[in-house]
Parts: structure tokens; sequence; C-alpha cells
């Protein structure tokens, strides 16, 4: 039993500053067993983990079509696997020399596992199709126009759905499943009229949906507008709406959905207007209207107003629940307020659901946030003992804090411990071990660990790749970034211009031409946004050199305005055309005059 294996926890205060004895642990070289997973001393000895239930089989469910095959060989997945990783010149020149026979259930594996390689997925599919007796699956349809649209290749994605949807090629593969992508996919990229007519030409296809579909559908629009903080346009869509059909009552979906999305977006009033608006049409709060108000409150940090709807929702005949509890209890820890949090709690724990494990995430989190790793350790002991099996999250807030303290050592024995207990890793597990190392500048240990993300069944994704071209570039590696670089626009992402600015600039700057130009030329290859943040700047030795002397100039001036007896004269110079080092010199030397210290 878990709660039978205390004796193994040690505190993690009497450890953590102890010695590795083999510190060669942490530097092994790549080879066919994980570099990280070799079984060593970890610095941290965490409570003993039985292994975490073993999942379901991930084979495709049988399908009703006699004509597919659920199964595939693993020896066809892992070499159309490696053929996508480590593509040649051409990769449908690859698969047909491999000469394997590709399944719906093959084809449908492959892009579950790689689903950061977009570009290179819709080859995969295109080559498949044109294959003798290939039918494609409304399951595979649809990860296709998910791959399309996350590359933002909406043209491609509409070209599809129409040719299905207008002709005789298979219109049975168009589910409401596809609309309900594009309408996603068309908020984050963040064109909000684009999803909107998606949904409309989704509700005006004959027969296509039912009436109880089309409001699902309805609810999918304003959650994707919300969600992307494109909450007024939903509202305007909404109201829209209401004063279309006069009669017609808005659910509570669509209420909790709008309340939320207001409360994201941090607009406290909006969102108490639509909640009195929600009870003067009649609509009766479910428990999860009220956990939207308590989060939202939370989010706002108004925990007291949280907890007092717990209340007003018992006297409603609302009983709460982990939706409810739950991020009042998130709120506290995050504030620093355990004791309340510990009492919230212990409310909790008298109901029949009980606390969940997001509940215990919530105080490891608060406690990692305030570098309390004794009391984090103790409430994942808890955990445990009480038969509630920790996550990759529960694991990833110790990983934050040893990220944002620079912890390298002790967050790879964490790693190490989480794969001796038969824990997978998630994509942010690695995400914050890369971005630990990239800003401690340790290139050897960031290239391994994308190789073990790789192994992993974790491809490279736009942050994995972004983080490690930059320290490629810190480490004056151009080369290999350049070579990065390539691959992402080979796999369909589309690199950050700021990525790409900062490359043209160093390249150029180091003398490398030849470089730059093929930079150009692959990021013009691509079509890309070209804004950058406010914070960029061309040269950052110049740069650097310009705040420097803005800092001495205003350290004099702070000198000057101590013996100036009538400091409104700084109010003329506020809208002075001039740069910022001519304004502060001639500034100076007024009050100087003024003050008669010239």
């Amino acid at each position: 039993m878990l709660s039978q294996k205390p004796r193994h926890f040690l505190s993690l205060a009497l450890i953590f500053f102890k010695p590795n004895p083999n510190p060669s642990l942490l530097l092994r070289s790549f080879s066919g067993q994980s570099w990280l997973s070799v079984p060593g001393n970890p610095l941290i000895k965490w409570p003993s983990l039985s292994p975490p239930p073993s999942p379901p089989p991930t084979l495709p469910p049988p399908n009703p079509n006699p004509n597919f095959d659920p199964k595939f060989s693993e020896n066809d997945f892992s070499t159309i696997t490696k053929l996508l990783t480590c593509p040649g010149a051409s990769l449908r020149t690859a698969l047909d020399r491999v000469g394997i026979d590709p399944s719906p259930s093959l084809v449908q594996a492959v892009f579950d596992h790689l689903d950061s390689s977009p570009k290179l997925l819709h080859t995969l599919f295109v080559w498949a199709e044109e294959q003798p007796g290939f039918r494609c699956s409304v399951k595979l349809f649809t990860s296709v126009i998910n791959v399309l649209a996350k590359a933002r290749e909406f043209e491609s994605a509409w070209s599809m759905i129409l040719d299905r949807i207008g002709g005789d090629k298979e219109p049975g593969l168009v589910s409401v499943d596809a609309f309900v992508i594009m309408i996603r996919r068309y908020a984050r990229a963040g064109q909000p009229q684009s999803a909107i007519r998606a949904f409309e030409f989704a509700t005006n296809l004959d027969s296509f949906l039912s009436s109880e579909s089309e409001m699902s559908l309805f609810e999918i629009l304003l959650d994707s507008l919300c969600k992307e903080g494109l909450v007024r346009v939903a509202t305007e869509y909404f109201d829209g709406k209401r004063k279309s059909h006069r009669d017609w009552i808005p659910s509570v979906r669509v209420y909790n959905i709008l309340l939320n999305g207001w409360f994201r977006s941090r607009k406290l009033k909006k969102a108490e207007r639509l909640w009195v608006e929600m009870k003067s049409d009649g609509v009766k709060p479910s428990v999860v209207t009220y956990g939207t108000l308590v989060e939202g409150y939370c989010r706002m940090r108004r925990p007291e107003i949280a907890m007092e709807l717990v209340g007003e929702m018992r006297r409603e005949g609302v009983e709460p629940n982990a939706i409810v509890f739950n991020p009042i209890i998130d709120a506290l820890g995050e504030a620093g307020r355990f004791k309340e949090a510990w009492g919230m709690m212990e409310r909790f724990s008298v109901l029949e659901s009980g606390p969940t494990i997001s509940t215990y995430n919530s105080l490891v989190k608060g406690y990692c946030k305030a570098g309390n790793l004794v009391e984090a350790s103790r409430i994942l002991k808890m955990m445990i003992s009480r038969g509630i099996v920790p996550t990759p999250t529960t694991y990833n807030y110790f990983f934050r804090y040893f990220s944002k303290s620079g912890k390298i050592e002790e967050g790879m024995n964490l790693y190490n411990k989480m794969i001796e207990s038969g824990y997978t890793p998630d994509r942010l597990t690695f995400h914050l071990l890369l971005k630990m190392l990239c800003e401690e500048g340790r290139l050897d240990l960031a290239v391994q660990v994308c190789k073990e993300m790789r192994t992993r069944g974790c491809d490279m994704d736009l942050a994995t790749s972004t983080m490690l071209i930059h320290l490629l570039c810190k480490m004056n590696k151009f080369k290999e970034a350049l070579s990065e670089f390539e691959d992402m626009i080979h796999r369909g992402l589309v690199p950050q211009y700021l990525t790409f600015q900062n490359m043209n600039d160093e390249l150029r700057k180091q003398g490398m031409t030849e470089m730059a130009r093929k930079l150009c030329a692959l990021m013009s290859s691509v079509p890309h946004s070209t804004k950058l943040p406010n914070t960029y700047v061309k040269y950052r030795d110049e740069s650097h050199e310009r705040r420097k002397s803005i800092i001495k100039k205003a350290e004099a001036m702070s000198k000057v305005l101590k013996t100036c007896s009538d400091p409104r004269e700084l109010v003329k110079h506020r809208s002075s055309p001039e740069s910022v080092e001519s304004r502060a010199n001639r500034l100076i030397e007024d009050i100087k005059t003024k003050a008669n210290i010239k």
C-alpha cells in the first residue's frame, strides 16, 4: 500500500545541499537508454511512489467499416516516424521507397505522435490518399483539418472541406468537429470574423446540424472567442442573436461562458452586470456558474468575495464541490495565506467528494511559489498516503521553482526520480527543463533534453525550438542555429519574427552575410508577421551604452533638482520633440541657470 512507505520520505530541508556523489550522472552522453533515466543517487529524496496506473491501450477503437484495419505494424509506425523526424530532400519519395501500405489507423497514430509538424503530416496524408485501397476515416480527416488550421493554412483546410461537402468525394467525412476546429483555430489566430463566418456556414448547411448541435456550436463559438480575449466580439454577436430572436432565452451555459470571458479579461463590472442580467432573465445558476464566479473573483485577487459566494450558493440550494473550493484554495495559496487555505481544505474534506488532485496541486503550487519546498514535499507525502497519485502537473510546480531559481542539479534529479517511479513527463516538463538550461547557458544538457523529449514522444514545438535557437546564438553556434531554424520551417512551424530578426542582426554583425541571406530566404518562404515587441533593439551593445548615458544624465539631473527652487519648470519640457539625451542636457543647463550654480 502507498501509505505503508512513509519511512522512505526525507525532508527536503535536510538534503537540499547534499553533495552529489556521482556528478557525471548529469553529463552522460545520450544513448539507447535515456541519459536522464540512469539510476543514480538523487539530491532530493522524494516520497516513494508506486508506479502510476497503466494507461489503457492506445490503439484506435475498432472501426465498423470492414475495409478498415485498426491494427498496424509497429515497424511501419517506427519507419514513418523516423522519416518525418529526420526528413530528407523529398518526403514523398522516401515514403514510396519504404514500400509501406498505409492504413487509416497507422496514419492516425503518426498524427497523434507528431502533432507539431503540420507540413510533414499533411504531406503524409496526401501520399496515403494516393495509395491503392486507402480510405480515410472521419477521425483522420478531422485530424488533417486540425493540422492545416494549426499551421494557419486555412485555404487548404477549406478546400478539403468543400471538396467533400460539394462533391462526390466522401461527404460523410466532414463532421461537426471539423467546424469546431476551424472556429477555435480562427479565434486563436486573432480572426474573430472568420470564426463567425465558419459558424454561420456550418449552420446554413442543409440537414447538417440539428437545433441542439447548432446551439452547441454557438456555445463553442462564444467559448473560443472568450478564451482568446475576444469577449467583446462574443458579446456583440450574442446581443445580435438576442435582438434577432426576441423569444430566445440563453442557456445557463451561454451565460457561464460570457461570465468566464469577462473575468478572464479582468472586466469585473462587465461580469457583475452580466450576472445581474442573468438573474433578471430567470436563468437559474448552476454549480458551474458559481464556480465561474468564484474562480473569477479569485483571479482578481478577491478571495473574500469568493468565500461569501459559497454561503450564497448553499442558501440557493446549490451544493459546492471541487470547482468551487479549488479556486479559493489556489488563490489563498498563491497569496501565501496558507492558514486560511488549510481552513478551506478542512471544509472541503467533510464533503462526500472531498479534495481532488487539483486541490493538492494548488497547495503544492503555493508552497513552491513561496520557496517552501519542505511544506510542498509534505503535501506530496500526504497525497500519496491518501491514495492520490501525483501527476506530471504536480511535479511541474517543483520544476518551475527550480527553473526560476536556476537549480539545475536539483531539477535533473527530480526528473530522474520521476522516470524511476514510472511517470511520463509531459511537454511542460520539458519546456521548464529547457528554459532552465537555456537561461543557465547549458547547451550540452539542453541538446540532450531535446533528444530525450523526442524519444519520449514529444516532438519539438515552436517554444522548444525557439529556446534552443536563442541558446545556440548566445553560444555563437550560428551554423547549428540556422540548421534548427531551417528544420522548423521544413516541419511547417513558422519561427517568431523576433527570433529571425535577432539572428539576422547577429549574423550580419559577425560578417556572416551568406548565412544571413539564407536565413532571409527561409523566412521569406513562409507567411509571417513582421511585428516586433516594444522591447526589441537592433544592436544590444549600442542600446546598453545609450541606456547608461541616459542614467548618468538622470543622476546628474537628480543632484541639480536638490538645489532647484522652482521644479515646476520641468513641466515645460514634457512635450519637447527633442531626443531624450539632448532634452536631458538642456534641462540640466536650464536648472543650473535658475539655481545660479552654473
